[in-house]
């Protein structure tokens, strides 16, 4: 598998008008460079840890402006995938440049408010119900989305995930995980670290407390417990 990531990522290549401009760029450092790199990487780790197939059916929450997809639709070939985001000129882009190259690429907009990222929004994260049909995809993946969401919204995301995720399906989330390891070492380099989470509120520590969605980290205890509360296992 590892030889076969490599032939795959050796053989990829990025055509000019796949790639957003640095202006446009909303998600990880907004450069073309880094917008490629950490793309690649991730659809790297999902064929190896997640055991991703060209032909299975795939969500992502919180699509961005397409850094995930664009690499994922030279591996996909014979699924599908769906991604949805907040960021509407997101979307936008992504509709235009890669839904009209890739047919299997579908992207929609979700109006939902956040204060860090569309503070105008319509909808609530915690009452949000995704656009599909129950048991619909293989594979959901979420990256750096519930760093910016709140403890009701999250929970409301992962009975959503439970409820369009196949039985014995697959989901990639990442946090910003908080334990007594992540205190530590947040205290001895404080000085070092751009997010230091000391407004404790508990379940969750923010970085900001004027616009909590702009960094948050959970407990480790309640990201277990919220996972067994939604029949989500994770390793």
């Amino acid at each position: 598998m590892i030889f076969a990531v490599y032939q795959w990522k050796k053989h990829f290549k990025y055509d000019d008008d796949l790639v957003p401009p640095n202006e446009r760029i909303f998600c990880g450092q907004a450069d073309t460079d880094n917008f490629k790199e950490h793309g690649q990487v991730y659809v790297e780790r999902f064929i190896r840890h997640c055991h991703l197939k060209p032909n299975e059916k795939i969500l992502e929450v919180g699509c961005g402006i397409g850094r995930i997809a664009i690499p994922l639709a030279q591996y996909l070939k014979t699924g599908s995938y769906e991604g949805f985001d907040i960021v509407p000129h997101g979307i936008e882009w992504c509709q235009q440049k890669v839904a009209t190259r890739y047919s299997n690429f579908n992207f929609q907009l979700a109006d939902i408010y956040n204060k860090a990222y569309n503070p105008n929004g319509k909808f609530s994260a915690s009452e949000y119900r995704f656009p599909y049909q129950n048991e619909s995809f293989d594979f959901i993946f979420l990256t750096s989305i519930f760093t910016h969401m709140l403890p009701n919204d999250v929970e409301n995301y992962l009975s959503e995930i439970e409820r369009v995720l196949k039985k014995g399906g697959r989901c990639f989330i990442t946090f910003f995980l908080w334990n007594e390891k992540t205190g530590k070492l947040v205290t001895h380099q404080k000085r070092k670290n751009k997010l230091t989470f000391q407004n404790d509120f508990g379940q969750y520590h923010l970085q900001d407390r004027s616009t909590p969605e702009i960094a948050i980290a959970y407990e480790e205890k309640f990201v277990k417990e919220s996972y067994k509360k939604y029949n989500l296992s994770y390793y």
